[in-house]
């Protein structure tokens, strides 16, 4: 059976998927990067290498991801795209009129306007933690909640309480005056949620038209209390796709499927790049006032790929 290999490796998550021609996703993979991008990599191949039917022919592969170019190097992949163009691709095909995509990861949030499947917008937040899933993990251990009853405890509220979510740092110090003041933990919870959301649509969301269909993904998806908090604060109904936490990687995916099938040509190295040994390693380029850090990648001390020079010279170096 031919299917396509998608990868998206965050700073926080790195999920892994295989999709089928008809786009159907025969094995998913989720899993925290913990700052070792090469070595999550390695995991992700390994595990799909064990779990996969050997009837499964992986055709080509795409990355995408704050790490897409290292992935990329280390599986072979036929598409390297950002996170904006895969998450567009994943969404126009599993939900085609969908007009709005709201994404929060685990360290930063983005939306995407999409009109007729095009993006025609888009925004960014990688500054401030309040309006991600990290901001949440925190306020959670700090409550003493596991981060998987956040969701439900929220709506289990009757009457949120207003937190300053334009910082985490003044959320924070806000949600302990209101656990002084006596407020029950349901409504400081709901409270957090409304808070993550507020700076969020007030950041990223600010100056967009958010039009429905609205497509909610991202890790932060699976808690209730914020899907809650969106609706409410819309008044609108979001959808959450099945499988919004990999969306990412499906849109990779597609966009392999779509390369091979116009070029016929396949880049995957194949799931023995598991066993192999890749580093990492730099350098400042003196040729010019830039002083531009140069990233090295070798496979078993061979350079095997180069980037990170402004004018391009060392990338045709290696």
């Amino acid at each position: 059976m031919d299917c396509y290999l998608g990868f998206d490796v965050g700073s926080v998550s790195t999920n892994l998927v295989v999709i089928t021609e008809d786009g159907q996703v025969v094995e998913r993979l989720y899993i925290r990067t913990k700052g070792q991008p090469i070595k999550t990599i390695k995991s992700g191949l390994e595990y799909m290498r064990e779990n996969l039917d050997n009837s499964i022919d992986i055709k080509a592969a795409g990355t995408t991801g704050s790490a897409r170019n290292l992935t990329g190097v280390i599986v072979g992949a036929n598409v390297i795209k950002n996170e904006i163009t895969a998450h567009a691709v994943a969404v126009s095909r599993e939900i085609p009129n969908a007009q709005t995509i709201l994404e929060i990861g685990g360290q930063d949030s983005k939306i995407i306007v999409l009109r007729s499947g095009i993006v025609t917008d888009f925004a960014m937040n990688t500054v401030c933690a309040a309006g991600t899933g990290s901001f949440l993990d925190q306020q959670a251990s700090r409550l003493g909640i596991p981060i998987e009853e956040f969701g439900n405890l929220a709506l289990q509220s009757e009457n949120p309480v207003r937190i300053a979510g334009r910082c985490s740092v003044f959320a924070e110090s806000d949600m302990i005056h209101k656990q002084q003041l006596g407020h029950n933990l349901e409504d400081i919870v709901a409270g957090l949620c409304e808070a993550l959301v507020r700076n969020y649509l007030n950041n990223v969301g600010k100056g967009k038209d958010i039009l429905e269909p609205i497509v909610f993904q991202g890790g932060v998806a699976a808690n209730k209390g914020i899907h809650a908090a969106f609706e409410k604060a819309l008044a609108k109904e979001v959808m959450i796709p099945t499988e919004f936490s990999v969306m990412g990687a499906i849109g990779a995916a597609y966009l392999a499927k779509n390369n091979y099938l116009q070029t016929g040509v396949s880049k995957f190295k194949g799931w023995d790049m598991a066993d192999q040994n890749f580093a990492a390693r730099s350098f400042e380029c003196k040729g010019c006032p830039n002083l531009c850090e140069v990233i090295n990648i070798f496979q078993d001390d061979n350079l095997i790929a180069r980037w990170g020079g402004r004018c391009g010279k060392w990338e045709h170096a290696c």
